[in-house]
């Protein structure tokens, strides 16, 4: 088994398909897309697959350490940079393959009008695990 990460990008990914902003969407989208995420989280559990999830806002800051006794340094109230994370999920799965299937089902989650995103997904192996492929 190894695991990787599934990252959903806010922006810094080629565009989806259904590329209509999450806060252009609905209420009742936005819904159906969380709950889609939630029965795939659901589905992963039992075949042992999931490992954790989380959705991200797209506000964040970054940090850095400015030497000893001094405050950590910050770019400010949001993240300067083309590329911000919606969410990740982790699996543990026996093969590459397996982990770009899950990817593909989890980027047809519905969007605006009920529609699959066909959005881009990262697939990121854990840095040190073995990656199997299926041979």
């Amino acid at each position: 088994m190894a695991k990787y990460l599934l990252l959903k990008h806010y922006r810094g990914a080629p565009a989806p398909v259904n590329n209509v902003p999450m806060d252009q969407w609905e209420p009742e989208e936005v819904t159906a897309h969380i709950q889609y995420m939630n029965d795939f989280a659901a589905k992963l559990e039992t075949t042992g697959e999931y490992v954790d999830g989380q959705a991200l806002s797209p506000e964040g800051t970054f940090v850095r350490y400015d030497g000893e006794g001094r405050p950590p340094v910050t770019d400010g109230p949001f993240a300067e940079t083309k590329d911000l994370i919606a969410g990740w999920m982790v699996i543990d799965v026996e093969t590459y393959e397996r982990a770009v299937e899950l990817a593909g089902e989890l980027s047809a989650a519905p969007g605006a009008g009920g529609r699959p995103i066909h959005e881009w997904l990262e697939v990121r192996p854990f840095y040190g695990e073995h990656c199997p492929t299926a041979e």
